[in-house]
């Protein structure tokens, strides 16, 4: 719901990555239950997609702001032209 409502581009960076945080803690409590350890293989490779996010998406954000000084999603537009 987070990245759906909100307006900050920020709050949404950190909406997306609580997903991948939730899923990963899915991922280790299946693989404990079932005795299964290549499920933390995959949690290792979200793990590695949750860093690259985060190093990309901060600087998409930076330069936003030093672009429009502001995080608002609705100014992205104005960034076309």
């Amino acid at each position: 719901m987070g990245v759906l409502m909100r307006r900050n581009a920020i709050i949404i960076f950190m909406c997306v990555e609580l997903m991948l945080n939730a899923v990963n803690l899915l991922m280790v409590a299946f693989s404990k239950m079932f005795n299964d350890p290549s499920s933390q293989i995959f949690v290792f490779f979200i793990m590695v997609v949750a860093a690259a996010e985060v190093a990309v998406g901060l600087a998409i954000i930076v330069m936003m702001y030093r672009k429009v000084h502001s995080v608002d999603i609705n100014i992205l537009n104005r960034l076309k032209h």
